[in-house]
């Protein structure tokens, strides 16, 4: 999507300058990841407009090769979003504006599924499936084409209550589960929507156990991240990190962590990058972490950890 937002301590309402920035999850995940050495494509569909062309430079910008199905329809349109930021007592609005958006129309034949099929690992989010009955049975094909090519699966759950009741994502992610070897979901989700209780390591132990999923990562707000894998748990605390802007930093942890993962490194590096990569993003404006190596190098030597810069 396109997010538009007014600057700190002005309304949407009144404002008349707003900054514009290309922002999604899949896509700021893809960033995240190419910037700290991962070769990365991101696959879409966007309307074959001026707003859908700036979506496409904005991800190519950062070293994401794009692999866009372009829609000349005019009935669809190109997704945004609106950001207010808050200041105590007055909470951070968001508004979304994605009806007819030219992704909820994709299909599996529309996109380049020999890049799937050659990757090392395929990503998606529960983001896609709730935009529309389309994208459900595309993710899941998708997914399927990377299972049957031996391409490792990863999921974030990121569940959105603005696109769907927590039931509806509840049936929709159980039946995606099968097909993942790395599935990634905060604690409160686990509850909330697939109405799980029990700590994070017994969470962790059931989704792996019940739906045989590799690798596990729970993340836990202010209480960092446990990741499960072979019947072995790793915790990670957050680093601790002035906030500027905290949209995207879900984002920046799963990228930071699958760059790392690519590389071989053990879970706890892995980890510990992605919780680098989320601590840097939450300094800049934007959805999209903006970050090096060496900037992550730095922060995990800062707090005692080791990492090729």
């Amino acid at each position: 999507m396109l997010r538009f937002s007014p600057p700190r301590g002005e309304l949407l309402e009144t404002s008349s300058e707003f900054t514009v920035q290309a922002g999604g999850a899949e896509s700021n995940v893809a960033v995240a990841a190419a910037r700290l050495g991962a070769n990365t494509t991101w696959l879409s569909k966007l309307p074959k407009s001026p707003l859908g062309k700036r979506v496409e430079s904005s991800i190519r910008q950062h070293g994401v090769t794009p692999a866009v199905a372009w829609d000349a329809s005019t009935e669809t349109r190109q997704g945004v979003y609106y950001l207010e930021h808050g200041a105590e007592p007055r909470p951070t609005t968001v508004l979304y504006d994605r009806r007819d958006a030219a992704i909820t129309t994709v299909t599996p034949s529309e996109l380049d599924t020999t890049t799937i099929e050659s990757a090392s690992l395929f990503f998606t989010t529960g983001i896609t499936p709730a935009l529309s009955a389309t994208t459900t049975e595309t993710t899941h094909k998708l997914l399927e084409v990377a299972s049957a090519a031996d391409t490792r699966t990863a999921f974030d759950l990121n569940y959105r209550a603005k696109l769907w009741e927590p039931a509806d994502a509840r049936e929709t992610y159980e039946s995606l589960f099968e097909l993942l070897d790395l599935l990634f979901i905060p604690e409160r989700d686990a509850h909330h929507v697939l109405g799980m209780s029990g700590s994070a390591s017994e969470i962790a132990a059931t989704l792996s156990e019940t739906y045989n999923i590799e690798t596990v990562v729970i993340t836990r707000g202010e209480d960092g991240a446990l990741a499960l894998r072979d019947d072995s748990t790793v915790t990670q605390p957050i680093f601790e990190t002035e906030t500027v802007d905290p949209i995207g930093t879900g984002d920046a942890f799963v990228g930071g962590f699958l760059a790392e993962e690519l590389t071989g490194s053990p879970l706890e590096q892995s980890l510990a990058v992605g919780s680098a990569a989320a601590a840097l993003k939450r300094t800049l404006h934007g959805d999209v972490a903006v970050i090096s190596r060496a900037e992550v190098a730095n922060v995990l030597s800062d707090s005692g950890y080791g990492i090729d810069r």
